[in-house]
């Protein structure tokens, strides 16, 4: 019988506040932050979780977010390309768009939400139709990643009647230091600016969408004039006869530090600008009108004037020199940019910081705005910059409001330990431990300490013992969160620390080579402790000399050897109570980090930086199979409770589970980003835990279901497979003799716009369904056309007359005609994979679904997915079409029915247009005939009053 396992799978994932792979948005209220491949959604004021966006099986990280006009929807980007519309109030993923082959690295949406932008890592810009679901087209021309995207909106004097959606114009900033601007209705790029000498990493637009900042990686901050008028007249010539420019060079602002100015942002409503460029610190500085500048101006002009007049009495300067540079009236912010930016003041984070904004719907805007900062260190930090005050004396502070940084470590998780009834974890990082409740995985405890290498729990579950990188060992008390014990055991650092099975001892084992053993003992607390009642110390007393470094220490379930791990990549076992030498295991090339025993004392298993785990025998100390078990180093390495399987963790991120009797590998978990440093596996065998370099937690738990190794193995190929196939369809090769990769096509420069296409397995999938579903209907429409036929031919009462052949089990069960079945399968597929899923279509089948469309189109079933289906296929196959003289039979009925079917909706939806206006009009009528009752006027008076308001001129209101 094949021998099955069961499966494991991920179950938690805590420890992130937030990850430094993404920007954060923050609302006034709650925060919206990466947390690895999820987005997390903080109430900032309580510190609490909110929700998580999480879509199952998806891994890639997070690495933008930008939120819609409509405030409940979210576009977050991912590192595989991939962008997902997520619902803030539902939590859910409202669409995909697939069409990116690296990272997305900016998003922006259209004044109305109803466009979204995504610049990414290919060099890519990509426009997507939010409302259809569906790309609209793919823009080239950067020529590396795309930083920044922002939409110039339409001009405002265009004429407010007009019907047609003006398609804007967008503004781009890349790493190949231009500055874009494309105009959409034409799809191409119409000024390419060089805007700094070094990349270009952010930038943003005024309020007022006539200035653009730029930050370069040498910390330079550029201003741009947008020039409107250039934007309304269009392409033209000027006299010189050079296209006119629409974005002009306005001025350079000083920054405080040369660093890489990493974000740019304006308040969406106070004026203030905030700027980003040193690792710590976010400079405000404050936007001045126009009063403001002319009074600082009329100020600066008096002081010079008066100087003037003191050097013009001791005779320095000559009259009528200086006077054209006081007449020089500096209105326009090309010559003094820094008159209308004048820094404000620097908020100053408690740590590197990753991303900020500010709170765009603030309800205390009078007392002080708030700024959001997303720190590299999983912490979130609110700041509030307070208002401009009158004083002159006192300078502008902010003060920190809310900070939200218990729920995770600021560095790495180096060590993991489980209390014996599995209810408690402790994790340990560079400064701090924390005990965290397994059932709601909440934070319950934060202690300081050192730089935590290895800890244990101490029997009895109420202390734990950390091992520090300075030779210490610390024991806290988890009742009271406190220190109770610093004990200087080592002189080097504390590598490893094991609990004897009996619970009676404790053996430390350190890089100064001295592997220590200590005792427990229980004594009275004295006045001067921090705790009362009986106080847990540990003995000193032996200590076994090493030759050199160790690594690793470990007692044997029964209690009777000790395994010490050394630097020369040697184990070497001892009889525990006389510490005489027994075995030495010699085969790693690199050094033993981990290594543990079996719970009958048969087995030890050992995991080295080679990349190589081992198994040996404690019985003789033969090596009985030496696996290649990671891509990188082993970190850790533990049995499962009473049997001979065995966990191992890497720095190729990867957990793997192994059966250590036949040497297989069960199963690879994936999911964390980042090395994999510390494990601890279940008292009961029920659960694993690790700890990552990306400073998450994550819990995996054994489910009930089986897993076959064969199946396993199977399922792995057929995944790379169904990868490789949607690979090579998106690979865009060179023509042969280019010498470059994607190069260009005989010669000619790549299109600037193109079609936005990705095939991913699911497309492939939808492809093939649409592909069955359609064998199916035409050879169940073929069955019954030859029945027919047949039976035509026959007179009424012959008795040659046949029963009708059986119809198709699948039909038959939903009970549906062929036509009716395609068109189930084909709505079945999401709006955003319908078009990659029609490519996979050879020609053959897409003559085939023509037949299906004119059906459908007569029936008048789903009209507009099928003018899209239709559209796109005569766009795609065009050339085959009008080859193909068949094609005319399908094509001229599918021509007639849907005009038919479109001039009907085309009237239903005019009839329901003009309804809702009339029912508008009624009811504004209403109101104000009641609201001018109210106020108790006669006729003439409401009369003059309505004519009043029609002569008021219409002015646009903008939110």
């Amino acid at each position: 019988m094949v021998q099955s396992y069961l499966k494991h799978g991920a179950t938690q994932a805590f420890g992130v506040v937030c990850s430094a792979s993404s920007n954060s948005v923050f609302d006034g209220r709650s925060a919206y932050v990466p947390a690895l491949e999820d987005v997390l959604v903080w109430d900032v004021k309580k510190g609490q979780m909110l929700a998580m966006w999480h879509e199952t099986g998806h891994r890639e990280e997070v690495t933008c977010i930008v939120q819609s006009p409509q405030p409940d929807s979210f576009a977050v980007g991912y590192a595989d390309g991939s962008i997902r519309l997520w619902s803030a109030s539902t939590g859910s993923v409202l669409t995909t768009f697939n069409g990116h082959k690296k990272a997305i690295t900016a998003l922006a949406f259209d004044e109305r939400g109803t466009r979204l932008a995504s610049g990414s890592q290919d060099t890519d810009l990509i426009l997507w139709d939010v409302v259809g679901e569906a790309g609209l087209y793919r823009l080239h021309g950067h020529r590396d990643q795309i930083t920044a995207v922002r939409f110039i909106s339409n001009i405002d004097h265009q004429p407010s009647t007009s019907t047609t959606a003006s398609a804007g114009l967008l503004l781009t900033g890349s790493k190949d230091t231009f500055l874009k601007l494309w105009d959409l209705s034409t799809q191409h790029c119409i000024q390419t600016i060089v805007a700094h000498r070094s990349e270009i990493w952010s930038l943003d637009i005024s309020q007022e969408q006539n200035l653009v900042f730029t930050g370069s990686g040498e910390g330079e901050l550029k201003a741009w004039r947008i020039d409107r008028e250039a934007i309304a007249e269009g392409l033209k010539e000027t006299e010189s006869g050079e296209v006119a420019k629409m974005i002009h060079p306005v001025s350079t602002l000083p920054l405080s530090s040369k660093h890489r100015v990493s974000q740019i942002k304006f308040h969406p409503t106070q004026p203030y600008l905030a700027v980003q460029s040193h690792d710590r610190s976010v400079e405000i500085f404050r936007v001045r009108n126009q009063e403001e500048v002319r009074k600082k101006q009329a100020r600066r002009k008096k002081r010079a004037k008066e100087k003037r007049q003191q050097e013009l009495g001791k005779g320095k300067v000559h009259e009528g020199e200086n006077d054209q540079e006081l007449e020089d009236d500096a209105d326009d912010m090309d010559s003094n940019l820094v008159d209308y930016f004048t820094p404000y003041l620097v908020v100053r984070a408690s740590g590197k910081i990753r991303s900020f904004d500010f709170g765009s719907n603030e309800s205390s805007s009078k007392t002080a705005t708030q700024l959001f900062v997303a720190l590299a260190s999983n912490a979130l930090e609110v700041y509030n910059v307070p208002q401009p005050s009158k004083a002159k004396d006192e300078l502008p502070e902010a003060t920190r409001s809310y900070s939200v940084d218990i729920p995770g470590h600021r560095t790495d998780v180096r060590t993991l330990c489980i209390s014996s009834d599995d209810q408690i974890l402790a994790s340990a990082s560079n400064g701090s431990l924390k005990i965290w409740n397994l059932k709601t995985v909440s934070c319950i405890r934060t202690m300081d300490c050192g730089y935590a290498v290895c800890s244990s729990f101490l029997p009895g579950d109420r202390h734990i013992a950390v091992g520090t990188k300075s030779g210490e060992i610390l024991i806290y008390d988890i009742a009271s969160s406190t220190l109770i014990d610093t004990i200087q055991a080592h002189t080097a650092t504390v590598w490893s620390m094991h609990v004897r099975a009996d619970g009676k001892a404790l053996v430390t084992g350190s890089a100064d080579k001295d592997v220590k053993f200590w005792e427990f003992e229980h004594k009275d607390a004295t006045d001067g402790s921090v705790q009362s009642g009986r106080l847990l110390a540990l003995v000193h007393i032996r200590t076994l000399k090493m030759t050199d470094d160790v690594l690793s220490v470990r007692f044997s379930p029964n209690g009777k050897l000790l395994a010490v791990a050394l630097l020369d990549s040697t184990v070497k076992v001892f009889y525990q109570d006389s510490l005489k030498f027994f075995l030495s295991l010699y085969g790693h090339k690199l050094p033993v980090l981990s290594m543990d025993i079996s719970g009958d004392s048969k087995l030890i298993v050992t995991c080295s930086a080679d990349k190589n785990v081992k198994i040996w025998g404690l019985d003789f100390g033969d090596c009985h199979k030496s696996i290649f078990a990671h891509e990188e180093s082993v970190m850790q390495v533990a049995f499962e409770k009473d049997s001979h399987y065995f966990w191992t963790a890497g720095k190729d991120k990867m957990l793997k589970y192994w059966d250590g009797d036949k040497f297989e590998g069960i199963q690879k978990l994936e999911g964390h980003h980042g090395e994999v440093w510390a494990m601890a596996l279940s008292h009961h065998g029920n659960f694993v835990v690790t700890g990552s370099h990306d400073k998450s937690i994550r819990v995996w738990e054994k489910l009930d279901e089986p897993l076959f190794l064969e199946e396993e193995r199977e399922r792995e190929l057929e995944r790379l497979y169904e990868n490789g196939i949607a690979e090579s369809l998106n690979r865009v090769d060179a023509p042969i003799g280019s010498g470059a990769e994607g190069g260009a096509v005989n010669g000619l420069p790549e299109a600037e716009v193109g079609a936005v296409t990705k095939q991913t397995t699911e497309t492939l999938m939808a492809g093939e369904r649409i592909m069955e579903a359609l064998d199916l209907a035409d050879t169940e429409r073929e069955t019954f056309r030859e029945y027919e036929d047949a039976m035509s031919r026959l007179s009424e009462n012959d008795a040659m007359r046949l029963q009708p052949p059986p119809r198709n089990p699948v039909l038959a069960a939903y009970d549906m005609e062929p036509e009716a079945y395609v068109l189930r399968v084909v709505e079945k597929v999401q709006n955003t994979a319908l078009q990659d899923a029609l490519l996979v279509l050879p020609f053959g089948k897409v003559v085939s679904l023509m037949v299906y469309l004119n059906i459908w189109a007569q029936k008048g079933w789903n009209i507009t997915l099928v003018s899209r289906m239709i559209f796109f296929l005569l766009k795609t196959h065009h050339h085959q079409i009008v080859a193909n003289r068949i094609m005319r039979t399908t094509l001229l009925p599918l021509r007639k029915h849907l005009r038919a079917a479109l001039q009907r909706q085309k009237d239903v939806i005019s009839y329901n247009l003009a309804a809702l206006q009339f029912i508008r009009r009624k009811n504004d009528s209403e109101r104000i005939a009641q609201f001018y009752e109210e106020e108790g006027m006669d006729e003439e008076k409401v009369k003059a009053r309505i004519s009043e308001g029609k002569k008021r001129k219409r002015v646009n209101l903008k939110a």
